[in-house]
């Protein structure tokens, strides 16, 4: 029977792939859906269900898997099959005409036609598909050398994680992941909502999407892609034209631009030229230019390359709109996070179809570099076409009147102070009180990992703060039953359910306590160290840089971010009215500690499927007891849980002798702690 299960669910979660695939296809390729949004989240759900069921049935080209992927320390290098060249620059239509004149004299004949394609301003890629499987995703580097962002890759739902209608040959190709105005406009809303630095373009976005060390990131980030050129093709007719090959990558699922040409001859190639010159802003993407290619491939490999471009295509460049304005100030704006963002208020200035009268100056650095001081004039343009930033200072317009900004030491929204770690470029408020970032500040304290008050999400945690109920975290546990009634979609019960959890709160622990303060650097494995190392959190508070130094793996800048948190009046004060309020504010004892904890100083990694319990439900029943849990085996492994079909993790161990678990050695120890497997840890 059960056998029978297993073979209907891979047959329907073989019929769910291919829709899905299909759907992504209209969807992201030839921008005709079929069905709706919901439509097809059923379908990603139904499979999601079949393959957490039957996690042995998952393959790493499952639409599931886009998300996915440990957080990676570095990205490795990878070495390019074919040299990802850049182009020369074309700045006139002389230019462009010159270069036509060269091709010309270079293959000793008149009948040359071109390809015309927008020069989409993102981050170039190289992907590789082997069997019609996408094997590897490389940004250019160098050209030579690039790095591997293969698992962000896969989270960007334009790129097709196998190639359309069943291909199974292997190719490599080059595209260019970007980022929409819209998607930009709101990202940066966003970050600035949450006190994060701006991003200064939409290609520094994309950019910065796609290296990314944590996937689930990228993942979250609205990234597309347009493919243009066919590196290598193994198993398949190679195209003759750049014509055909933008064809072929659309019948293999890869989307191409709509808006590339067929041009018989340079004068149809400055007529493109000219036409998107005029209308690039109606586009809903940043472009800065357009690449122009010989359409034969024969005449581009009997045109060959210099050193670093190839001598068939030239990139025809837009010219950058800018204007003068003079800096009335510059103000700092306090984010969600605490970051600390200059802005330079600017005298209303027309630019590029709209009216600029504020410019992010990002940071300290980026403000002394530029030199930017009050009452300059200053060269503006709109980064990527869409937020303004200030090119120079015009120096030499200065009158001596200007005055030189001095970054504050001290938050202008509440006045605790500022920290900058060393290497970090952005400052940041560390005050529990600061009102700029008191409704974040109380969302993280309450969240499952810290005090866990279910119940108060951030519509609530918004009515709190506008209603004047909140200032800081403490507050919470001086909210009455009178005051939240008044709240909307507040009633009895919901008011009853959340003062129980509030108050049930008070009894966390001290790990959770400090976790929920917030303190920059401080995760939950480090709350759950300084628990271990100081019984309450008065010595914590008391204790000196050099003494948090002393704590095992409590690095220089963590111990600085701590000391400095706690010197802080009005943090101290939150720590007063907590204690007040009845918050539990010291460490178990260490019998009981260990009692609950008995898998503490040990590390695990699972690999391969278990029959009892899903990856996550097993990792967090280490976590619950102590332990901790690692995506690579090494040699401070404890143990490597191995399930049906693993991986290569179960042959390193084995290398290295890390001692082996079955699933039911797991849960014998899960159950009994690790006395029952004495014998097995090996380590004393």
């Amino acid at each position: 029977m059960q056998e029978e299960q297993r073979e209907r669910a891979r047959r329907r979660i073989a019929e769910l792939r291919e829709l899905i695939a299909h759907h992504d296809y209209l969807y992201y390729v030839l921008d005709a859906p079929e069905i709706s949004d919901a439509e097809y989240d059923a379908l990603m759900r139904e499979l999601a269900a079949l393959e957490e069921k039957f996690p042995e049935l998952v393959t790493p080209d499952s639409p599931t898997q886009r998300v996915g992927g440990a957080v990676q320390s570095t990205f490795a290098p990878v070495r390019h099959r074919v040299p990802l060249l850049s182009l020369a620059n074309a700045y006139t239509e002389e230019e462009l005409r010159a270069f036509d004149e060269r091709v010309k004299r270079w293959l000793g004949t008149d009948d040359v036609q071109y390809v015309g394609e927008l020069k989409i301003d993102g981050l170039t890629v190289a992907l590789s598909y082997r069997d019609g499987v996408l094997v590897q995703g490389a940004t250019r580097g160098d050209g030579i050398t690039g790095e591997e962002v293969t698992e962000n890759v896969r989270t960007v739902k334009a790129i097709p994680l196998r190639l359309a209608g069943g291909r199974t040959f292997s190719l490599a190709v080059r595209g260019e992941v970007y980022m929409e105005k819209k998607d930009f406009e709101r990202l940066n809303r966003r970050r600035e909502e949450e006190g994060e630095p701006l991003f200064a373009n939409p290609r520094n976005a994309a950019a910065g999407s796609l290296r990314q060390l944590d996937p689930r990131v990228t993942a979250g980030r609205p990234l597309k892609v347009f493919f243009y050129s066919l590196l290598d093709l193994e198993g398949a007719p190679v195209p003759r034209t750049q014509w055909e090959v933008l064809s072929f990558l659309r019948e293999c699922g890869l989307r191409i631009n709509p808006h590339s040409r067929l041009c018989r001859n340079i004068d149809e190639v400055w007529e493109y030229c000219r036409y998107w010159e005029e209308r690039r802003e109606e586009l809903p993407y940043e472009v800065d230019g357009l690449v122009i290619k010989v359409n034969s491939l024969a005449q581009q490999e009997a045109l060959g390359s210099t050193g670093k471009s190839p001598r068939g295509q030239i990139a025809y460049k837009f010219p950058a709109e800018q204007a003068f304005a003079r800096v009335e100030d510059i103000i700092v704006q306090v984010g969600r996070t605490g970051a600390l963002t200059p802005l330079a208020v600017l005298t209303p200035t027309p630019l590029a179809g709209s009216v600029v009268s504020r410019a992010s100056l990002h940071n300290e650095d980026y403000l002394r570099e530029k030199d930017i001081r009050i009452g300059d004039v200053v060269v503006i343009q709109k980064a990527g076409g869409v937020i303004p930033e200030i090119v120079r200072a015009v120096k030499e317009r200065r009158t001596g009147q200007e005055r030189e900004f001095s970054f504050p030491t001290r938050c202008p929204a509440c006045g605790a102070q500022v920290e900058r770690p060393p290497g970090e470029a952005v400052a940041r408020c560390i005050g529990l009180r600061c009102p700029a970032q008191i409704q974040e500040a109380v969302l993280h304290f309450a969240s499952r990992d810290a005090m866990d008050i279910e119940g108060l999400g951030p519509a609530l945690v918004k009515q709190l703060f506008e209603r004047g109920l909140i200032r800081d975290p403490a507050d919470l546990y001086y909210l009455q039953r009178s005051q939240l009634l008044e709240l909307e979609r507040m009633g009895e019960k919901s008011a009853a359910n959340l003062l129980a959890a509030i108050e049930k709160s008070k009894g966390a622990s001290l790990e959770r306590v400090i976790y929920a303060l917030g303190i920059r650097h401080v995760g939950l494995e480090t709350a759950r160290t300084l628990a271990e190392h100081f019984p309450d959190l008065d010595r914590l508070m008391a204790a000196s840089v050099e003494e948090l130094q002393a704590v095992p793996e409590i690095g220089a800048v963590t111990a600085e971010s701590i000391h400095r948190f706690f010197s802080e009046p009005q943090n101290r004060a939150v720590v007063e009215r907590l204690r007040q309020a009845g918050v539990n504010l010291r460490a178990e004892p260490a019998a009981a500690r260990e009692g609950e904890r008995p898998l503490a100083g040990l590390t695990f990694v699972l690999t391969g499927a278990l029959a009892s319990l899903t990856r996550r439900e097993a990792e967090e029943e280490i976590l619950r007891r102590g332990g901790k849990v690692s995506e690579t085996v090494s040699r401070r492994t404890s143990f490597v849980v191995v399930g049906e079909e693993p991986g290569s993790k179960y042959d390193r161990a084995r290398a290295l002798g890390i001692p082996v678990l079955s699933e039911e050695e797991f849960l014998a120890l899960l159950a009994k702690g690790p006395e029952v497997l004495k014998e097995k840890e090996g380590r004393g």
